[in-house]
């Protein structure tokens, strides 16, 4: 049988789950489910499927999602925000996960419609921050929830603290797991975690990777996040613009590098933000002794 967790060769178990976007082009459709196909056979923990920012993507969300519940073994986990509805249509849209047999769900506060930066503004008769939102999903549903968190704090908050004073309350309303901002200094991550324990947080704090594809682009994308880049990383990818090849490689080294160090300090569980590609995701997954997982045949 599938298993969501996989031992290594030193003993060690891994939980494993990817996030996936709602593609825009036909090849960029294609590109997915071949993905989708591909690390489906790692059998990850969960899939999480994005929400453009100010609701955008709803329906692209939801049909991806029902089709990964209805063709594949995974376990979907459907992106929600607070952005632009009201908490009647919210709800509508959670009864019908539920009723497609999606149980998880990420509940986020959401950008909104005009991007990162722009001021958010809740819907009068929607739920008015992810704290509520995770408040409603549990009220109607017992579905699993996970939320966001910042390790250098999110854009509109003033400290770490701050931040790690919204993951409680989300936590009190009911969330049961915190994937992280993508980083790229593990030593972030890890005085993060500890201060999370310290205060008596005991969800799972699951670390966020980004394989650095395209660095300029993901430079970019950390500046107005609010994560930022060692200068160690952009002197790798220096010079490499142009050389693709070689740049892939890096980029594989580097998040092999991360994803290692996190695993020899302990840690079990690690969320992929895979670009909706599949190659360097699965190569880590295969660094880490997560293999493809067969059924026995009969005796």
């Amino acid at each position: 049988m599938f298993n969501a967790l996989h031992p290594t060769a030193a003993g060690k178990q891994f939980k494993i789950s990817y996030e996936f976007f709602p593609p825009k082009t036909a090849e960029m459709e294609k590109q997915l489910w071949e993905s989708v196909k591909r690390l489906e056979a790692l059998d990850p923990h969960f899939v999480s499927v994005t929400y453009g920012a100010g609701g955008s993507t709803r329906e692209r969300t939801h049909a991806i999602v029902a089709r990964i519940a209805r063709e594949t073994r995974m376990n979907p986990a459907a992106h929600l925000t607070c952005v632009s509805s009201s908490a009647a249509e919210i709800d509508e849209i959670l009864h019908g996960y539920w009723e497609a047999g999606v149980r998880h769900i990420v509940a986020l506060r959401g950008d909104p419609p005009t991007g990162v930066g722009a001021k958010f503004e809740p819907n009068p008769k929607g739920y008015a921050s992810s704290c509520e939102l995770v408040r409603g999903i549990r009220r109607l549903h017992d579905f699993e929830i996970s939320v966001s968190t910042y390790p250098e704090g999110h854009p509109e908050s003033s400290s770490v603290e701050q931040d790690l004073d919204a993951l409680q309350v989300k936590i009190d309303a009911g969330a049961t797991r915190a994937i992280t901002q993508f980083f790229f200094d593990n030593d972030i991550y890890f005085r993060f975690l500890d201060k999370a324990r310290a205060r008596g947080v005991k969800i799972p704090i699951v670390p966020g990777i980004m394989p650095i594809r395209n660095f300029r682009q993901v430079a970019s994308f950390a500046q107005k996040a609010g994560a930022s880049v060692p200068r160690w990383v952009a002197e790798r990818f220096e010079g490499l613009d142009d050389d693709p090849e070689t740049r892939a490689l890096v980029a594989a080294t580097t998040a092999v590098e991360q994803v290692m160090g996190l695993a020899r300090a302990g840690v079990d569980e690690f969320h992929f933000y895979t670009n909706n590609r599949a190659d360097m995701v699965f190569a880590i997954c295969h660094l880490l002794g997560v293999r493809p997982v067969r059924e026995k045949a009969p005796a």
